[in-house]
């Protein structure tokens, strides 16, 4: 089961003894010599980067996801609206492997 939840229904609170594995889609495409990534799920908050190289993008998406991730966690915020093709909540823990 790809979502044993509905993304617009989690609050998270700092503390909680429960894992979960949030699994965003994320686009990274070239923009002028460049590489914009963003994750479709969290623009709206914050959820856009860039990088000099795809690999560079990819990296500072992931970094930009971990920081906001972290935040609606400390302060208690609901996760935004997203469907289910832009984010996918395990109850359990999960490896992502990107080949």
């Amino acid at each position: 089961m790809w979502r044993e939840r509905e993304v617009n229904n989690i609050t998270m609170s700092k503390g909680e003894t429960e894992t979960r594995t949030y699994l965003f889609r994320v686009l990274v495409e070239p923009d002028h010599g460049r590489w914009h990534a963003c994750c479709p799920a969290l623009e709206d908050i914050g959820g856009a980067t860039w990088g000099c190289a795809r690999e560079e993008a990819l990296k500072n998406i992931k970094e930009v996801v971990d920081i906001i991730i972290e935040e609606l966690i400390e302060y208690g915020c609901p996760m935004p609206e997203a469907s289910e093709d832009e984010v996918c909540i395990f109850s359990e823990p999960r490896v992502m492997v990107t080949a």
